[in-house]
């Protein structure tokens, strides 16, 4: 499975985004400023953009591609189609139900085997949840203390999941609205990106 290896927190700077879900990574202190902070040109906008999304859900440029492809081709605004089906991969919506306390985290979690998808296992960090399937950590797995204090301590609460604590499980319960996915992005740049190139 290829992944971004460089160092995360400097490619939050540069991005002017956190990324990788650790709540120093955004810190200043360091020499140097974001390009989200530099004056950029209309290409440079959207280009920046288009990396950051990138970044927020971890894939690379060819499955991108694709996502944006089947976007256009999606009955709502590719904007919007775009952002739908990244929120709604496996790996963020185990992050988003508090499996884990990163995207990162949860594309681990994914791929070695503790997470089933209504009672199945399913290892494919991409896969695309659908609704009413249930998102659930694997028996055995529910004696690890970092996910079962991840699951229950997690304070985060979005209108299109539901939690069952006592079953360690979750539930998709509609697609995500656009104002409903937290992630500060502006996707028409995007959208604007590949129709340019």
């Amino acid at each position: 499975m290829a992944k971004f290896m460089g160092p995360r927190f400097k490619q939050c700077r540069r991005l002017g985004l956190n990324v990788c879900g650790h709540p120093k990574a955004m810190d200043r202190s360091t020499k140097g400023t974001s390009r989200a902070d530099k004056k950029l040109s209309p290409y440079g906008v959207q280009l920046l953009e288009k990396q950051r999304l990138k970044a927020y859900y971890g894939v690379l440029e060819k499955q991108f591609s694709n996502y944006v492809k089947k976007a256009t081709k999606d009955t709502d605004p590719t904007g919007y189609a775009l952002l739908k089906r990244l929120e709604c991969r496996l790996d963020n919506l185990v992050y988003r139900l508090g499996f884990a306390n990163s995207i990162r985290q949860a594309r681990q979690m994914v791929v070695h085997g503790h997470i089933l998808i209504n009672n199945k296992k399913v290892d494919i960090p991409s896969y695309s949840v659908e609704i009413g399937e249930v998102i659930s950590l694997k028996e055995s797995s529910r004696n690890n203390l970092l996910f079962k204090d991840n699951f229950i301590n997690s304070l985060n609460q979005y209108n299109y999941l539901s939690k069952d604590y006592d079953n360690f499980s979750g539930n998709l319960l509609k697609y995500p609205e656009r104002e409903e996915i937290p992630i500060l992005i502006d996707e028409i740049s995007i959208v604007e990106f590949y129709s340019n190139h």
